[in-house]
């Protein structure tokens, strides 16, 4: 086992407690050979008893927010695309939004914004954009989302498919999705950042 897979599996193993991993950044390891998540970054919005559900921050898809959802458009953060996030119900739209940060004390959130960490909250997109708008500094929408049953997760992260690492808010607007997988592994120093470097081609490892 590489000392970056030792890493990974020193993390999973207890350090990143399963209750506490709403708002964390699951980020593909060279482990997980599921297509849907190949190098992929899924920032973690809910985690109970009941699984676990994310959306995929670095898989822009080939619809702008004013094909399908015109009204909410000038809030989208760049790219204005709705970006894929996950494999599950890719009919459905989530929005998830970062607001200010007086508006992200608990008993005071706005209209239509739901908190989940810190500054970042669900959006009910049938709610009049004009309510949030100013209190909202970014938006984005997503076609789909990442899900996990029951215990589901937890059997990966023991497979070391995942690092679990803290987030940064420019992680989930970024502008640059096709580089976020590398540029998240690279400031975690370490081992886990020279995976950041990993090719398909195994001579080149």
């Amino acid at each position: 086992m590489t000392d970056a897979g030792r890493d990974a599996g020193e993390q999973d193993g207890g350090r990143v407690p399963l209750e506490r991993l709403t708002g964390k950044l699951l980020v593909a390891t060279t482990v997980l050979v599921d297509p849907n998540f190949d190098r992929t970054v899924v920032l973690v919005v809910d985690h109970d008893d009941d699984g676990t559900l994310g959306v995929v921050l670095n898989r822009p898809g080939s619809l702008d927010v004013e094909d399908v959802l015109e009204t909410w458009a000038p809030l989208a953060a760049e790219p204005p695309t709705v970006f894929l996030g996950g494999p599950v119900a890719l009919d459905s739209a989530l929005g998830i939004a970062c607001v200010r940060p007086e508006a992200a004390v608990p008993g005071e959130e706005p209209l239509g914004w739901r908190q989940f960490s810190g500054r970042l909250g669900l959006v009910d997109l049938d709610a009049p954009p004009e309510v949030l708008a100013p209190d909202l500094t970014a938006l984005r929408i997503f076609a789909g989302y990442a899900g996990w049953g029951p215990g589901q997760l937890a059997g990966e992260l023991a497979q070391r498919a995942w690092y679990v690492v803290e987030p940064e808010l420019a992680d989930v607007f970024t502008t640059e999705p096709e580089e976020l997988w590398r540029k998240v592994l690279r400031r975690q120093g370490g081992p886990i950042a020279m995976v950041a470097n990993w090719t398909e081609d195994p001579d080149l490892n």
